[in-house]
């Protein structure tokens, strides 16, 4: 059964309408951003809606306690200091680390930011007790940062956090922790009180959200970097989830930029005078498999046979050439993807044969159904997409349906097991992914990453692969890091937990007007240096 595209056209109106409601004239310094989102990411510095949501209304708003270095854009983007100056873990016991706390930063409150501060925050995502403790945003952060155990105040600058095993990758992660303003919180002892006048320290400030709408930024006059105080005056953004409708508003000239237009109208967009943007980003776009004996890709067979049923190739060119094919969580040639001895390629007839050593045929296909999105950062085109691969699919003997959600409900799906309610009984989630830093195959794929743990949704057990993982984790050494990784991603790669389909090349499209962008190679962006003449 082909997915059904939801009706959009209310929203699309809605949304449209917000973009002319934050209209800027001509000439101005205020940059107006159109977002897949269906909605706006929340404002209180743990961002729901995925990358996106972190992208647009995490960083360029709130300092993480470790920040990422966009500055070198012809490799993936590195940690940089953050409201943490310097770090190191303690010699004499791995588990511990030691951080350094930066001096003379406010709040955009005019509150002083503190080591207290880190501190209060921390609880906010770890001690279900403290009157902070934010329950639906927490596990956002948790998920991924899932190895923090506990911490301690050292002194006014110094404190240590210790991890729950030795992680060396653990600075890494810490750039998911945001950093809220105590102060702002106090006033209305809620976060949804927060969420009407956030304070963060960062680059910009929020100072106007239109639920549902647009929230604007302003530019952060006293940044404590002066070379990252925003040349914007303004940064405004607006959830559009409609690729027409973000199209048509950037064709209006109701909005300066858009995120993933459709590939059909790139040709025309370039024109018609249009800036595109393409740079590869760490992004993988797969099915995260249910590997469980219920699900028909318990058998390694069968999720090999899908791998092999795919025309990546062809979705490059459905999709305008803004996509390279995938054969493991990194592409091919990167220092991590290893030796696997399977190279997914379309191969149909090998497909059938793995699948018919696996017992299916014509008189019995695999029947499985998979959550795909509407829209959503990183999920590219996925309702076209989905439709071209079960066409791949069926060709093949796979009967593959599709629980078509909204972006949230697949967000919130991937944190939960697969037996879960919010997973919908599905055998496999269409989420796009990340390989922002080394420990990202752990994450995913470790046996300790049980989801909800972490992001290991499917719950394939490999204990070769986990204990390499752990190795790679456990030691500081880079060039051993790299060998036991790429030896880990390899088993990845030929046990095949995942379907891999594509990476993506992070396109967006932008007025001519828009100047001094270039773009990282990561998921989140700097807007500092942006100007629009």
């Amino acid at each position: 059964m082909h997915p059904t595209k939801p009706a959009t056209t209310k929203l699309a109106t809605i949304t449209l309408a917000a973009a002319l409601l934050v209209g800027a004239p001509a000439h101005s310094q205020t940059l107006r951003v159109a977002m897949t989102a269906a909605d706006l990411p929340t404002v209180t510095g743990i961002p729901n809606n995925g990358g996106e949501g972190f992208r647009f209304l995490g960083y360029p708003a709130y300092d993480s306690i470790i920040n990422w270095d966009f500055t070198h854009t012809d490799q993936l983007a590195d940690v940089a200091p953050g409201l943490f100056t310097e770090w190191h873990n303690d010699p004499a016991n791995p588990l511990r680390w030691i951080f350094k706390v930066r001096q003379g930063v406010k709040f955009h409150d005019g509150s002083p930011f503190t080591l207290d501060a880190v501190l209060w925050n921390l609880q906010r995502i770890y001690d279900s007790k403290a009157p902070q403790y934010d329950a639906p945003a927490a596990p956002i952060v948790r998920a991924t940062v899932s190895m923090l155990d506990t911490w301690e105040k050292i002194d006014d600058e110094t404190m240590a956090i210790t991890t729950k095993f030795p992680f060396s990758f653990f600075p890494y992660v810490l750039t998911r922790i945001l950093i809220a303003s105590p102060a702002q919180w106090e006033k209305g002892k809620s976060w949804p009180e927060f969420a009407k006048a956030p304070s963060g320290t960062g680059p910009f400030r929020i100072t106007k959200v239109v639920p549902g709408q647009s929230v604007e930024m302003t530019r952060n006059e006293d940044y404590w970097d002066k070379s990252r105080i925003p040349k914007l005056q303004k940064l405004i953004v607006m959830p559009m989830p409609e690729a027409t409708t973000r199209l048509a508003a950037l064709r209006s000239g109701q909005v300066d930029w858009i995120e993933v237009p459709p590939p059909d109208a790139i040709p025309s967009l370039k024109d018609a005078g249009f800036k595109i943007s393409l740079w590869p980003y760490p992004h993988t776009y797969p099915y995260v498999l249910n590997t469980l004996p219920t699900s028909p890709f318990n058998d390694v067979r069968v999720r090999q046979a899908a791998n092999y049923a795919i025309d990546r190739e062809g979705l490059g060119k459905l999709l305008n050439g803004i996509s390279k094919p995938a054969a493991g969580l990194y592409p091919v040639g990167d220092p991590f993807f290893g030796s696997p001895e399977n190279h997914y390629t379309y191969d149909p007839e090998k497909a059938k044969a793995l699948l018919k050593a696996a017992g299916y045929g014509p008189d019995k296909p695999v029947k499985a159904k998979i959550m795909i999105s509407t829209s959503g950062s990183g999920q590219m085109q996925p309702i076209p997409m989905n439709e071209f691969m079960q066409q791949n699919f069926k060709a093949v003997g796979m009967d593959i349906d599709f629980d078509v959600v909204e972006w949230g409900t697949m967000l919130v799906a991937i944190r939960n097991a697969p037996t879960a309610p919010q997973s919908h009984g599905v055998d496999g989630v269409n989420i796009s992914l990340s390989f922002t830093d080394p420990s990202s195959m752990f994450r995913y794929y470790a046996i300790d990453s049980f989801s909800p743990t972490n992001y290991n949704w499917g719950h394939w057990s490999n204990k070769e692969f986990t204990d390499l993982a752990r190795a790679a984790q456990s030691t500081f050494d880079k060039a051993e890091q790299t060998k036991l990784l790429a030896k880990a991603h390899g088993i990845v790669v030929d046990e095949a937990p995942w379907l891999f389909i594509v990476h993506d090349q992070n396109p967006r499209a932008m007025s001519k007007k828009v100047k001094g962008f270039n773009p990282a190679q990561s998921w989140y962006q700097d807007f500092t240096q942006v100007t629009v003449e």
